[in-house]
């Protein structure tokens, strides 16, 4: 089977920014207290702006930087657990919005924070076994409307955005392993119609399974590569927590600069926040042609995935 190449990025963030000293004015919370904690200093939250607005506009600028027809895409995936409607699917209006072709298939994926992950492995699958030179995958969340802003332990964390990016079959390499954990406690969120839908979350549970996980996802997937972290370009994690992700970058020593972290700036966006980081990378210059990434998350299910693609 073919590898995966991405081929472009894209990311789109709502206008509002949300700071620490804004929460606090509503919940009983501090910049200190939240910066020590998660590493969050500001967030960006929906006012105008929706999942599905958010999801094309990083899709249309992934796909304005590809340089590719439009008409090659052959399928729409994007990961979100915030979806503006249980149906149309989101993937559906972003092909109407981007005017793709008929022939495609278009779907939403609900995997919460590991999301994005899982649409790569299914992308990966398509561009194996369908005709098709790319596929178009999104991570898109709205995650103000699912937070109870009187809970000052879930409320911090979370913030709206989208990324996108353009994948291509290639001779690179690329290799994914995925595990689940059946879980409801941890990390819950109660569906549509259902009174109390916020999120509930274990804090120091999901800690420490997030930091187990991350690095075992790391490990075993260099393992089934047959590589090192010295192969390693970058690392782009889930950006759920900043202490998880030093925690775990403190677990590869001499490689700790190459775990990309920008949850300063935009909080927990669940499946949005490693295709945002992607975006930040190959937009500053960063990431070269050839280099190979470790992109690893994890999530509610409890979930978590790993994978090595070349850029």
């Amino acid at each position: 089977m073919k590898g995966i190449q991405i081929v472009s990025t894209g990311r789109a963030l709502p206008e509002k920014v949300i700071t620490n000293d804004d929460l606090s004015e509503i919940v009983d919370t501090s910049d200190e207290w939240i910066r020590t904690r998660t590493g969050i200093r500001q967030r960006h939250k929906c006012t105008d702006e929706s999942c599905t607005s958010l999801a094309v506009s990083a899709a249309r600028k992934a796909l304005d930087k590809s340089g590719i027809d439009k008409n090659d895409i052959g399928a729409v995936i994007v990961a979100t657990s915030t979806a503006d409607n249980a149906f149309p699917s989101t993937a559906c209006m972003v092909q109407k919005e981007l005017g793709l072709k008929e022939e495609i298939m278009a779907f939403d994926l609900s995997s919460a924070c590991t999301g994005f992950l899982h649409a790569l492995k299914v992308g990966h699958s398509l561009l194996n076994t369908m005709d098709a030179e790319y596929i178009l995958l999104v991570g898109s969340e709205r995650m103000s409307g699912v937070l109870d802003y009187s809970d000052r332990s879930t409320c911090v964390l979370f913030g709206d955005g989208a990324g996108a990016a353009i994948i291509k079959a290639s001779d690179g390499i690329y290799c994914q392993v995925s595990c689940t954990r059946g879980d409801d406690e941890v990390l819950t969120c109660k569906g549509v119609g259902q009174k109390d839908a916020f999120i509930k979350m274990n804090g120091n549970a999901v800690f420490r399974f997030a930091v187990n996980v991350l690095q075992q996802g790391i490990d075993a997937v260099l393992k089934k590569s047959d590589m090192t972290m010295d192969d390693i370009d970058y690392v782009v994690c889930h950006q759920a927590n900043e202490r998880i992700i030093n925690h775990v970058r403190n677990k590869y020593p001499g490689h700790e600069d190459k775990f990309y972290t920008d949850i300063d700036r935009y909080g927990n966006t669940s499946a949005a926040s490693i295709p945002i980081a992607l975006d930040e990378l190959m937009e500053s210059g960063s990431v070269k042609k050839g280099m190979k990434l470790v992109l690893a998350g994890f999530g509610a299910g409890l979930s978590w995935s790993s994978a090595i693609i070349e850029s």
